[in-house]
């Protein structure tokens, strides 16, 4: 006997939202119809290693002789058309600012003369065309020469016993990263840059520098590194600080392997914390476990807008009495639930993520205007959806068990109902957390490379540099260009003249004129 046919869901009554699920499934289709062709390649591969021939040779074209063929051709199937090959745009000029060295090519002297009358041609012009080259990445040496001078009648070092000034004076050498190390602070910024921006572990740096005859072992560059955060460490501190005075917070967390000795780890934790528009920086905080006491710890009394997932950790921050900050939801996780329980449940999943859709049109419109141009049109349309998403959401609530994926999906977005309502109170929200999930995508790669972190001091020191070169990434600027300039001033600036050091500062101070 067969098995009676599910119930058929009803469709949404207006227009908008079926053109949605119209939408919505046909990226579903184009995704599947992506996962078969694959699937296909990979199964007629294995096909071939179980049942096809070993050998390699294939059946001639209709051109060459049966001799040439071999006994026993392999058949293959015909080769698909190839596709079109894309018209290009044309080759991009090269940057104005790069060096350029000029090569000039001229005829040889025997064919100057013109070959109809002998006479020597002259020069009448020339062509020129680019080439872009590249010369390995160089180390040099800076000698620091410091001129004594002396008085030529007294010439007395001084007597500090009878207080005598001396008369011998040297110049005094400028204030180092590292006082009386090796690395200048180009070095110093090269190696920061390569590993937290370029994720490359300090072992293959070790072996770059190694090929350019500098011998530096690994725990050198890794103390070196500890040096920068150290001396970074008060300006991401104002960094933090600055975050914490801004209208909204956004934050999110990823796990860090932690070595624990003997070759065994356990899991740590890497929080980043986005400031707002007039804060733009990142500031990040390490912790050796996932409990909710890191981010209560760092924000401490914040009260403004937080912008995170739905994780149990963030929870102290929002039960507290007041004043406490105001959580704002996360549309992107509350849309990835609905994503996976299309398989599932393909009806109630098309439809929600057609309602979502149009949450980001609106956005996308919102884009480009001001904050209270920004509010008015959510409060117009986002709000009226929003009510429409949730309503539908408390009728399918009875229709689904509820740890399916569409009842999970469903009960996510209704318990966090006011959270992920809340950004349509303000036009500096955002509709989600995509931009902290981006920023956090650096240590996901560094951490393919790197591994693990060595100690829960080496995880605060990546907290720091990570902290830097996130700010950079933000503002669009070059981590070792700001970091070259910063690690030569920090040492010597006064403690109340800080501020000239922050990112979006220094991009004023070193902004090209005319951008």
């Amino acid at each position: 006997m067969d098995a009676p046919s599910p119930e058929p869901v009803p469709l949404p009554a207006d227009v908008p939202t079926l053109q949605g699920m119209v939408r919505e499934l046909l990226a579903t289709v184009a995704e599947l119809r992506r996962t078969v062709e694959a699937q296909q390649v990979r199964i007629d591969d294995l096909t071939r290693r179980v049942y096809g021939r070993k050998s390699e040779r294939v059946t001639p074209g209709p051109d060459a002789s049966p001799a040439s063929a071999g006994d026993n051709p392999v058949s293959l199937d015909p080769p698909a058309t190839p596709r079109p090959r894309r018209r290009g745009h044309g080759r991009r000029p090269l940057p104005e600012h790069l060096p350029r060295e000029r090569v000039e090519h001229d005829l040889a002297e025997p064919e100057k003369p013109c070959p109809c009358c002998g006479r020597m041609r002259t020069r009448i012009g020339a062509e020129t065309s680019e080439q872009l080259d590249y010369r390995p990445a160089s180390l040099f040496v800076v000698e620091h020469v410091r001129h004594t001078y002396a008085c030529g009648v007294c010439s007395r070092a001084g007597d500090p016993a009878d207080g005598r000034r001396p008369t011998i004076a040297t110049a005094s050498r400028p204030p180092a990263p590292i006082g009386k190390g090796l690395p200048g602070p180009g070095l110093l910024a090269h190696v920061v840059t390569s590993k937290f921006a370029d994720h490359l572990p300090l072992a293959r740096l070790e072996g770059i520098l190694a090929r350019n005859a500098v011998a530096l072992d690994r725990s050198t560059l890794g103390g070196w590194v500890r040096s920068c955060a150290a001396l970074l460490g008060p300006l991401v501190a104002r960094m933090a600080t600055l975050v914490r005075g801004g209208r909204v917070i956004q934050t999110d967390d990823t796990p860090v392997p932690l070595l624990r000795g003997r070759g065994r780890t356990r899991t740590a934790h890497l929080w980043a914390y986005l400031g707002d528009a007039r804060n733009p920086y990142v500031a990040y905080d390490f912790t050796p476990t996932h409990a909710g006491a890191g981010p209560k710890a760092w924000l401490g009394d914040y009260a403004g807008y937080v912008q995170a997932d739905a994780l149990r950790q963030y929870d102290p921050l929002f039960d507290r009495p007041p004043p406490r900050p105001a959580e704002v939801g996360c549309w992107a996780h509350a849309r990835r639930k609905f994503h996976d329980a299309r398989a599932s449940d393909p009806a109630r999943a098309h439809e929600a993520l057609a309602r979502i859709r149009s949450l980001y049109e609106v956005e996308a419109e919102a884009k480009s205007l001001t904050d209270a141009d920004r509010l008015g049109l959510r409060q117009a349309r986002s709000r009226p959806a929003l009510e429409a998403l949730f309503a539908w959401a408390e009728e399918q609530r009875a229709k689904v068990l509820p740890k399916s994926p569409m009842g999970v999906a469903v009960g996510y977005a209704l318990g966090n109902r006011e959270a992920l309502s809340r950004y349509a109170e303000a036009g500096f929200l955002a509709v989600d957390n995509d931009a902290c999930e981006r920023v956090l995508r650096a240590v996901a790669v560094g951490r393919g490379n790197w591994t693990f972190l060595g100690s829960e001091s080496g995880g605060r020191t990546a907290a720091v540099l990570y902290s830097v070169v996130g700010s950079c990434r933000r503002l669009g600027l070059d981590p070792w260009a700001y970091l070259r300039d910063v690690l030569a001033r920090l040492p010597g600036l006064p403690a109340d003249r800080l501020d000239e050091l922050l990112p979006d500062h220094w991009a004023r101070q070193h902004a090209t004129p005319g951008t």
